[in-house]
């Protein structure tokens, strides 16, 4: 039996008792919502998108600071913008105070003397600010700016960038930087076919790799270096790509987010239209972080709460450089799959093995190939080979006409989705004859057919012409990216086939709930425990029968309403930790035993020079599974809720799941299903199954108190939260909740 840590005073002593009992269980987080553009806390529920077509293919380009003298750095950029707009089929202008023309072009002295409105500015300047205040005259829509030393460089940077930002809003002009660099204007490959991928980068040397996929013959159609951000930022191309059809999938560098809401939002079209999302974002490690602000100036965020927001939208995470460039080209290119089952196929029975146990780890399906594939793939496969799956077809079939059928056999399995053939090295003439099979079915065939080429040269006929040849064929060069990759291209097609934009389903009206809770806040100060116990049963989250009392005798009398044996605890705002003080007594089963417990309560408390509302009364609750369900406040995405393995377990083990409202009940099971100690909830060693259904309602009636309580609450935690047996609900048996 275990007591809970939160009651409420009143001088009517049983109508207390029956009003701090079971809270009624109205549908608090199932409001119908509205149509409308904000949620209840007047935030967005949808992306804006920004019409960037004149941003990267305008009319007409100003270049404000254009130079042909050698030996300037402008002179270089000047000649690869002259070269990108004639690509593009932009008339460009150099604007130079002193000049009167740039390579033969007749120049203009200032932006205010340009003879006609221009689509993009390129500013190529040391100090933005005034050419943007004077842009603000003309009917320029984009600009440009290079120069750095603002947000990177620390506070004085960071204010200066400021000041350009707020010139921005008022000009209306859309800005690209500072500190970013020539990226989008690179010279993309025009003779690619497909799908393209599509680049964001904050930092414009890592999204390197990604963009020489096009050597590879990957198409890339997009290049966004965002740098600064102080005003376009990564959730603006998210947003703007997500809806290009030549857009496979879109790859992005992140250093640090500059909203976070504007981020899941752009994820969230992303998510609608089915295209995939591949990201790295630095700042997993303190490290990370530090070096992430210095560059771009801006929160990298708590890494755990990036991650899970990401889950949420389906952004593909990724670590490394390379995994960013192969995922991102496997999911712009690959079909959507027909089934889930991949087969791994090798010369090399080890080959197979250690394939097939990398995979299975990752949580790839590696179904067993039925009887009958089995014994037709033994035609063409000695007998003692396995061909279950991992498939071993011993080397010599590959030599021959035996290569191609086995490959059309395995394909045509209703179960296969992939086929992945790991070639850990060259052995001509069987490799090439292998390649040339595999990219000859590939093109056969809807479903996606891997090749790992593991030989470290690369420049073999059979890897460079035969299989980057193909645009049907996914290549990789290790194991690890190839599994990663396809994982993520399964993961993805299940992902949006099933997605519900959880903004779709967000709350725009308040609920009754509200102004309850509103009634009972301090901003800036913890509530007591009376008071937080108030607070979640104003959303309709269960407490004990409870009773917070002044007297010794006011204790017993509680005690006799509430039912022995009870549970007494000192209550205060000051008190976070009850137990560590002896401020906590269970098990109390007389009237004698309440009067000694009431009276060295408060004497600890004296000692302690604590100041006490009173001390709770407090019934003892059947013992279930200990959980926590808090609440706080992340700098990036504002509330976010938390659920785990309460009591002394969370801080022991951490075992906790996190998610960034708004959030249905599906998202909420799958937080349950993250826990290390999930089993807990299902019963072991005799015990009884939890009412994960009752435990899933607070989670949701907690999202909901996150959600219209968002700049009134900062902290909230419900620990324990005990879970009783199926159909016997859960109880709040203690709460800390500070106001903002």
């Amino acid at each position: 039996m275990l007591g809970s840590t939160h009651g409420t005073f009143t001088t009517d002593l049983r109508a207390r008792v029956v009003a701090c009992g079971d809270a009624p269980r109205d549908a608090v987080h199932g409001v119908t919502a509205v149509a409308g553009d904000v949620d209840v806390s007047g935030r967005p529920l949808h992306a804006p998108v920004p019409d960037l077509d004149r941003f990267f293919r305008p009319e007409s380009v100003a270049v404000v600071g254009a130079s042909d003298a050698e030996g300037r750095p402008n002179t270089g950029i000047t000649r690869q913008l002259l070269a990108w707009a004639e690509r593009v089929g932009a008339r460009l202008v150099p604007v130079h105070p002193t000049r009167t023309s740039v390579f033969g072009i007749d120049c203009v002295p200032s932006v205010g003397a340009l003879a006609e409105p221009v689509d993009l500015a390129v500013l190529l300047v040391a100090d933005p600010l005034p050419v943007i205040e004077e842009l603000a005259e003309t009917k320029v829509k984009f600009a440009v700016a290079f120069a750095s030393g603002f947000a990177e460089t620390g506070e004085a940077g960071a204010a200066a960038q400021e000041r350009l930002a707020a010139a921005v809003r008022r000009s209306g002009i859309r800005l690209l930087g500072p500190n970013t660099n020539l990226n989008a204007f690179e010279r993309f490959r025009d003779d690619l076919e497909g799908p393209a991928v599509a680049l964001i980068t904050q930092s414009g040397h890592q999204g390197r790799p990604v963009f020489t996929l096009q050597e590879l013959g990957v198409r890339l159609s997009h290049w966004a270096p965002t740098g600064n951000e102080a005003d376009l930022e990564t959730a603006d191309f998210l947003a703007y790509f997500a809806g290009r059809p030549e857009v496979g999938a879109i790859a992005c560098y992140v250093e640090g987010l500059k909203d976070g809401r504007s981020f899941l939002l752009a994820a969230d079209r992303a998510a609608r239209e089915g295209v995939p999302v591949v990201a790295v974002k630095v700042g997993r490690t303190e490290t990370g972080a530090r070096t992430a602000a210095s560059h771009t100036g801006k929160l990298t965020g708590a890494d755990r709460v990036v991650d899970a927001a990401m889950r949420q939208y389906g952004v593909i995470r990724v670590d490394g450089l390379d995994q960013l460039q192969d995922t991102s080209a496997l999911l712009a290119r690959a079909r959507r799959p027909r089934a889930d089952g991949v087969v791994v196929y090798s010369i090399s029975g080890g080959t197979g093995a250690h394939f097939a146990d990398l995979a299975t780890a990752a949580g790839l399906e590696l179904p067993t190939l039925h009887g009958a594939k089995q014994d037709e793939l033994h035609q063409w496969i000695p007998e003692y080979l396995n061909v279950a799956n991992p498939v071993d077809n011993g080397g010599h079939p590959v030599g021959d006409w035996r290569g191609r059928k086995i490959i059309d056999a395995i394909l045509a399995d209703p179960s296969v989705g992939v086929l992945i053939c790991p070639i850990t090295g060259p052995f001509p003439p069987m490799s090439d004859r292998l390649a040339q099979d595999l990219v000859d079915a590939a093109e056969a065939t809807d479903k996606l057919v891997c090749v790992v080429w593991g030989s470290p040269v690369g420049t073999e006929e059979a890897y460079r012409t035969t299989l980057l040849g193909s645009s049907r064929v996914a290549t990789f060069r290790t194991f690890a990216n190839c599994i990663g990759a396809v994982k993520a291209y399964l993961d993805h097609h299940r992902f949006t086939t099933a997605y519900r934009s959880p903004f779709d389903e967000a709350p725009r009206t308040p609920s009754p709930s509200l102004r309850k809770a509103q009634a009972l806040l301090r901003p800036g100060r913890r509530l007591s425990e009376h008071a937080a116990k108030q607070l979640l049963r104003a959303y309709g989250i269960r407490v004990p029968r409870e009773q917070l009392v002044t007297s010794a005798a006011a204790a017993v009398r509680a005690a006799g309403l509430v039912g022995y044996p009870v549970v007494m605890k000192a209550s205060g705002a000051q008190l976070a930790h009850k137990t560590e003080l002896g401020l906590v007594k269970v098990g109390l089963t007389s009237a004698s035993q309440v009067r000694d417990a009431y009276r060295e309560l408060t004497d600890i408390a004296r000692f302690e020079e604590i100041d006490l509302d009173g001390v709770l009364v407090c019934q003892m609750v059947g013992r279930g599974v200990e959980m926590v369900v808090g609440v706080t406040h992340d700098e990036l995405f504002g509330p976010t809720v938390t659920v785990g393995l309460g009591g002394v377990l969370v801080e022991v083990l951490n075992d906790t799941a996190v998610r960034v409202p708004p959030f249905g009940e599906p998202e909420a099971r799958s937080m349950l299903g993250e826990l290390r100690g999930r089993a807990l909830l299902d019963g072991v060693r005799g015990a009884p199954p939890a009412d994960v259904d009752a435990l899933v309602e607070v989670v949701l009636r907690v999202q909901r108190m996150a959600l219209e309580l968002d700049g009134d609450l900062a902290e909230l935690d419900i620990n324990p939260l005990m879970v009783l047996p199926r159909g016997q609900g859960a109880v709040a048996l203690d709460a800390l909740a500070v106001c903002r």
